[in-house]
């Protein structure tokens, strides 16, 4: 089995730490989304998303995060907890799943990509307005995931991580990497996310976020790639 990933994309974390703290044999390989690999023609022949993260399992391929964790729980038969049997216990993980994508994932990509991102597309540095909206836009999402996901509950299921807990992790530790602490001044979550790293493993866990945590290098590779280049338009949009 193969996974094409770039483990500074927030859903390849997820991929990648549940395969390797499950110790399911895979082979990685890596799209360089900085380097604009995944527009390349040899990756366009594999996915025509031209997305990461994309298993590859003999002749099957699967994209989309949520559907290739989903399809290596049922594949590799793991602990039920990740992912659980009980009918209202699974519906809380794709309840968490659904809200996900346009809320923390969203919310925290941005605030990712206005510090890191911005500066090379705009050729200036974010105005003031817009970085405060976009922060104040995770925060709205980090007070819903303490106060409808999480509650009072070790993890977001109950008592055991789930794959919900794993999704939403990686999103909050995006910011991170533009030097955004979301966490802080929030002591319920940072406990939750000491839990997170414990299940999964503290080193496991920090050694999949080193490139995330060194966006100064990530800038350096992408103001001197000429495919990043060509998509400038694209970014532009967004950001407007």
């Amino acid at each position: 089995m193969e996974l094409y990933l770039d483990l500074v994309s927030p859903p390849c974390r997820a991929v990648y730490l549940f395969a390797e703290a499950l110790k399911i044999p895979f082979e990685f390989k890596l799209v360089d989304l900085s380097a604009g690999q995944q527009h390349s023609e040899e990756f366009g022949k594999l996915s025509i998303v031209k997305k990461v993260p994309v298993l590859k399992d003999g002749g099957f391929v699967l994209t989309e995060s949520i559907a290739i964790l989903e399809y290596l729980v049922q594949k590799c038969s793991v602990a039920d907890h990740w992912f659980p049997a009980d009918l209202q216990q699974r519906a809380r993980v794709n309840e968490y799943f659904s809200w996900q994508h346009l809320n923390l994932r969203s919310h925290c990509s941005k605030v990712f990509l206005l510090r890191t991102l911005y500066p090379f597309v705009m050729g200036s540095e974010v105005p003031k307005e817009k970085m405060d909206a976009a922060v104040e836009d995770m925060k709205q999402s980090l007070n819903l995931l303490e106060d409808k996901f999480l509650q009072n509950k070790p993890f977001i299921v109950g008592n055991k991580i789930s794959l919900a807990d794993l999704v939403a992790m990686v999103e909050i530790m995006q910011p991170l990497g533009a030097g955004v602490d979301g966490l802080e001044g929030r002591p319920k979550l940072m406990a939750w996310r000491d839990r997170v790293k414990k299940e999964l493993g503290e080193k496991l866990f920090d050694k999949t976020h080193e490139a995330v945590l060194n966006s100064s290098g990530l800038q350096h590779k992408m103001q001197n790639n000429s495919e990043l280049q060509k998509l400038k338009p694209l970014f532009i949009k967004y950001f407007r």
